[in-house]
């Protein structure tokens, strides 16, 4: 017949509760007792850096999510530089093709254009200098033969 096998106890390693006297049970119970007592003299500090670690786990996240924050916002503010400078070009070429239609089409109704202006100022400015030249010099000149009567000329007028 095959042999039964021995009693084990409930957990590996631990000796089996119903062979221990009546004084090892009393020892067990203090036993739990006293890991009771130390299990509340290190739950406060467990609990204190349990808390400690929270806060640094706290404080990293915050920092790793402020980091993330500036870069997006970096990555907007060039996004958006670089739209700014699209719009501007596009702008601006719209502004040259709305000029150059507006020349055009002042220039077939006989509208004069900017430069023609500016040209016809620097014209008038040259013949006011010299109609003012002109100004000076004709009293002298009309002083002259009023003082001397006697001398004819042979110009015609």
């Amino acid at each position: 017949m095959a042999k039964k096998p021995e009693p084990t106890s409930a957990m590996p390693g631990m000796p089996d509760l119903s062979s221990m006297s009546p004084m090892s049970a009393h020892q067990i119970w203090l036993a739990g007792l006293g890991a009771v007592a130390q299990a509340q003299a290190q739950g406060s500090k467990a609990f204190e850096t349990l808390v400690s670690d929270g806060l640094a786990f706290q404080r990293r996240g915050q920092e790793e999510a402020r980091q993330r924050f500036e870069e997006a916002t970096e990555r907007l503010a060039s996004m958006a530089q670089g739209l700014g400078q699209q719009t501007a070009g596009r702008i601006d070429k719209l502004e040259h093709v709305f000029e150059e239609r507006v020349a055009r089409a002042l220039h077939r109704l006989g509208m004069p254009t900017l430069q023609d202006i500016a040209d016809l100022q620097a014209r008038v400015a040259d013949l006011e200098a010299r109609l003012g030249a002109t100004n000076k010099a004709a009293p002298r000149t009309a002083a002259k033969s009023a003082k001397s009567p006697a001398r004819t000329s042979t110009r015609k007028a």
